[in-house]
């Protein structure tokens, strides 16, 4: 028996059907978990901050010279646009 490492629950996992790099679900929290090794089992959290900041920039615009734009600055590009 293995616990979470977010939130301590107990997961049931054999050791012998797990493989290295397999992602896991904790049933308690949710969160998801990497099989880091095999006999005995440890897993890592894989954290979502990860996600959160690729949506972020995906969410951020930059001007033609890569910089990036406030609304300001946007609404002036798009005037110069016209």
């Amino acid at each position: 028996m293995i616990r979470c490492p977010e939130c301590s629950a107990e997961i049931d996992v054999d050791e012998d059907e797990v493989e290295e790099g397999e992602i896991l679900s904790c049933p308690e929290c949710e969160s998801e978990l990497e099989v880091s090794q095999t006999h005995p089992v440890h897993l890592n959290l894989i954290s979502d901050d990860l996600d959160e900041e690729e949506d972020e920039e995906e969410e951020e615009e930059t001007g033609e010279n890569g910089d990036l734009l406030d609304k300001d600055d946007e609404e002036d590009e798009e005037a110069d646009e016209e």
